[in-house]
């Protein structure tokens, strides 16, 4: 598809320069050296509403498009004014009162409490609304003022200020949403507050975007470059187009290309922290993972320092827990399960599961291909029978989200520190997403997730997140795999871009030289 694509891109270059004099033709030169940044990705943007996904193609362009009430320094990472300039707490923590600052949307309208309310309701409220969790404490939201919105509290909430800065509660036009409907705001040229504006996009091949000229950080984007986000489903063509110049960023390196890319000239091969965790998802409400000792068997018979080892080539590192490794709280001390291949074949057989067939359901990529072949090599060895079904994306999300599966290699990521989202949505049965459509669901877990969001003393919070972990780590809620940074190569030729640990590109600070 990829040369396809290009093929027609030198056809259509050849008829141009037929087509007109070549004066017309060296009239043209500038445009055509434009300034670009052209970033590779396995994962596609599906939709332009910040409030409807939480897939990885689709974070990363709503950092891009859409500004938050607060933001979180690049240099820092803490907490500063983003379109509200200042902000203040009640004593009890129930009310926030944020003041906005003078800033417009994309097509130069003026962006108001109105707004900002508007966007943050849709998140909470709304049906389609991809994860409410960060709001579920609000009570209301309103605009005391075109410049003051107020959010009111059910209960107090540790995480609070930090749920404002997410990718979903980036703000929207409430007027262009009221006169183009859900659809037709979103559909291919939404209007934006954040640095960059769409310019372009074609689903399944590239979304193109442009400098917003009324970006309320003035001076900012510092390049005047356009950036092209573009899908590239095999890392060996992105690497390729790497090389050859033809693109400046490759997201999602694989690992076995890592130390080729490391030695290339003009080449930039990071490992970047992330709050990311590879975890194998079982699904708790059918057999044999509706039984503990099956659970308990089948994390004992996958040893994930081997694994880790043999699929990383040791950039990651084991993990202990099924939560990310870099959340506040997390006890590196904590053993977790320690693999025991004789205790598994034990746990199985007191189980009554040995013999039972087991679908294994791969998604793309060579790192789930890999982890699902050495998954079936050691439950095999035990006493399973695991089968292994691939699929595509949305098939893969379909058969989790309906429960029509025992078993997956699979990654997720926090996009804060703070580990009351991941909580929410990895292991509380009672919350967004069926303990990531695990379908795992205790009672404990359930209260203590509460309580910890709560909870404002700091060593109260650990001991609460710590408790969690454990629980969910000897009931094997999921079996955690290991804590992964991203593997990202850049062309030298940009300077000052990364990829945050929440998965936000710096492409405001980025420039580039030529």
């Amino acid at each position: 598809m990829g040369d396809g694509r290009m093929r027609q891109i030198k056809s259509f270059a050849l008829a141009a320069f037929t087509a007109f004099s070549l004066s017309s033709a060296l009239v043209a030169l500038p445009a055509a050296a434009e300034s670009v940044i052209r970033i590779a990705s396995v994962y596609p943007a599906t939709t332009l509403d910040p409030s409807r996904s939480g897939a990885a193609g689709n974070i990363e362009p709503f950092g891009q498009l859409y500004s938050r009430l607060l933001r979180r320094s690049f240099e820092t990472g803490e907490l500063e004014g983003g379109l509200a300039e200042k902000w203040d707490v009640s004593a009890d923590g129930l009310v926030y009162t944020l003041h906005l600052r003078d800033a417009q949307f994309s097509d130069g309208s003026p962006i108001t409490a109105a707004d900002a309310a508007f966007s943050l309701e849709r998140v909470r409220s709304d049906k389609e609304s991809a994860l409410p969790s960060p709001l579920s404490a609000v009570e209301s939201i309103t605009a005391a003022d075109p410049k003051t919105v107020v959010i009111k509290l059910k209960h107090a909430l540790a995480p609070m200020l930090a749920n404002l800065e997410l990718w979903n509660v980036g703000i929207v036009s409430k007027a262009d949403v009221d006169k183009r409907g859900v659809d037709g705001a979103f559909a291919t040229d939404p209007v934006t507050s954040g640095p960059y504006m769409v310019k372009e996009w074609r689903p399944g091949e590239k979304l193109v975007l442009a400098p917003n000229p009324h970006y309320w950080r003035k001076g900012y984007p510092k390049s005047d470059a356009t950036v092209e986000l573009l899908e590239v489903a095999e890392p060996e063509t992105a690497a390729a187009m790497l090389k050859a110049g033809e693109i400046d960023v490759m997201r999602g390196v694989n690992w076995a290309q890592v130390e080729d890319l490391k030695s290339t000239d003009g080449i930039d091969m990071r490992m970047e922290p992330s709050n990311v965790v590879f975890i194998v998802l079982l699904n708790h409400s059918r057999e044999p993972f509706s039984n503990l000792k099956a659970r308990q068997a089948a994390a004992y018979a996958l040893d994930n320092k081997v694994l880790t080892q043999a699929i990383t080539n040791g950039y990651a590192k084991p993990a202990n827990t099924p939560l990310p490794g870099s959340l506040d709280f997390h006890d590196d001390a904590y053993p977790g399960l320690v693999a025991d291949m004789d205790k598994a074949k034990k746990l199985l057989e007191e189980s009554g599961m040995a013999g039972k067939e087991v679908k294994i359901i791969l998604g793309a990529g060579s790192t789930n291909q890999q982890t699902g072949l050495l998954m079936q090599a050691q439950w095999q060895a035990i006493g399973l029978k695991p089968v292994l079904v691939n699929v595509d994306t949305p098939a893969w999300w379909e058969s989790t989200g309906k429960g029509e599966y025992d078993a997956t290699p699979t990654w997720w990521m926090n996009e804060l520190t703070d580990p009351d989202l991941a909580v929410r949505w990895a292991l509380c049965g009672s919350c967004d997403s069926h303990a990531f459509n695990t379908f795992y669901d205790n009672k404990k877990v359930n209260e203590l997730t509460e309580q910890g969001s709560r909870e404002q003393d700091p060593k109260k919070r650990a001991e609460i997140y710590q408790e969690i972990s454990r629980i969910a780590t000897e009931e094997v809620s999921q079996i955690p795999l290991y804590y992964s940074p991203f593997p990202i190569a850049y062309s030298k030729r940009l300077k000052d871009l990364k990829m945050t640990p929440a998965m936000q590109w710096t492409l405001e600070e980025t420039t580039v030289t030529e």
